[in-house]
C-alpha cells in the first residue's frame, strides 16, 4: 500500500521515470540486495536518463534539421579536404558556447549538408538548440514576414536558437532587400550565438553575391568573425567508391541536393 501511495505521489509529482523504476523494484526478488541508497541512486538516474531523452527528441524535432547525420557516420575516407581531428573538435561545441560560427564551402554532393547537419545534432546532443533553413525559403520567409508585420517577431525567434544553420548559402546573388534581412539574420546574432553556412560559393566570392557593398561588408564582417573554416573539394559523394563508407552516400531515392 506504501508502495502504491508513493508511485502515484510520484507521478503526481511528474516524475514518471521515478515512478516506473519504484514500481518494477517493488516486483524485483532482488530488490533486497541494494541499500536504499543504492535503489534511489537507480530511480534519480532513470529519470535524469528519460528527461535526457526526451529533450534531445523535442531538440531534434525543433530543429528540423535535414538528415539525421551524426558526427560518427562522417566519412574520413574519401579524399575530399576533411581534416578529421578539425571535425571532432567541432564536434565537441566549444565553438558553440564561445558563439563561434562555422562555413563549409565545396562543390555540389561533397557533402555538406551532411556535415552541417553532424555538427548540429552534436550540438543538440550537448543541450544547444538548433535550427536548419535552406537559404532561399530563409529569404522568402523573410520577405513575406515583412510584408505583413512579423519580420521582428520571426527574426527574435530565430535569434534565440543556439545553431542557426543556413544552407546553400548564396546559391544564386541577392538583391538589396535580400542583402538587408540577411544582415538582420546575422546581426541578431554576431557574438551571442552561432552560425553554420554552407555554400557552393567560395569564400572570397561571398561579397560580390552579397550585391550591395555596404551591407554585404556589414554581413561577411559578422560572419567571417571567430569563422571556423572547412573547404571540400573532390567528387561527389553520390557516386560510391568501392569500400566507401555508404552511410553518407545518398541513396538513389533520396533528392540530389540532401548532399550539398
Amino acid at each position: 500500500m506504501l508502495n502504491h501511495q508513493t508511485i502515484e505521489g510520484l507521478y503526481a509529482l511528474k516524475l514518471p521515470a521515478m515512478a516506473a523504476g519504484l514500481k518494477e523494484q517493488s516486483e524485483s526478488a532482488d530488490r533486497q540486495a541494494l541499500s536504499f541508497d543504492e535503489r534511489l541512486g537507480l530511480l534519480v538516474d532513470r529519470e535524469l536518463a528519460e528527461r535526457e531523452d526526451r529533450r534531445l527528441a523535442r531538440y531534434l524535432k525543433s530543429a528540423k534539421l535535414r538528415t539525421d547525420a551524426v558526427v560518427e557516420d562522417v566519412d574520413f575516407r574519401r579524399r575530399r579536404g576533411l581534416d578529421r581531428p578539425a571535425v571532432l573538435s567541432l564536434a565537441e561545441s566549444g565553438w558553440v558556447r564561445s558563439h563561434h560560427n562555422v562555413a563549409i564551402v565545396g562543390p555540389t554532393g561533397v557533402g555538406k549538408t551532411f556535415l552541417a547537419c553532424a555538427l548540429a545534432n552534436a550540438a543538440i546532443r550537448r543541450g544547444h538548440t538548433a535550427l536548419y533553413l535552406r537559404a532561399s525559403r530563409m529569404l522568402d520567409e523573410l520577405g513575406i514576414a515583412r510584408a505583413d508585420g512579423r519580420f521582428a517577431r520571426l527574426t527574435a525567434t530565430w535569434a534565440r536558437v543556439d545553431v542557426l544553420l543556413i544552407d546553400d548559402f548564396l546559391l544564386r546573388p541577392l538583391t538589396a532587400d535580400q542583402a538587408a534581412d540577411t544582415l538582420e539574420v546575422i546581426e541578431d546574432r554576431a557574438g551571442l550565438r552561432s552560425t553554420i553556412v554552407t555554400s557552393q560559393l567560395p569564400v572570397a566570392l561571398w561579397h560580390e553575391a552579397m550585391g550591395e557593398p555596404t551591407l554585404a561588408d556589414a554581413a561577411l564582417d559578422r560572419i567571417l568573425s571567430n569563422l571556423h573554416r572547412i573547404e571540400l573539394d573532390g567528387e561527389s559523394m553520390r557516386r560510391p567508391s568501392r569500400g566507401a563508407n555508404r552511410s553518407e552516400a545518398t541513396p538513389a531515392t533520396e533528392p540530389a541536393e540532401d548532399q550539398r
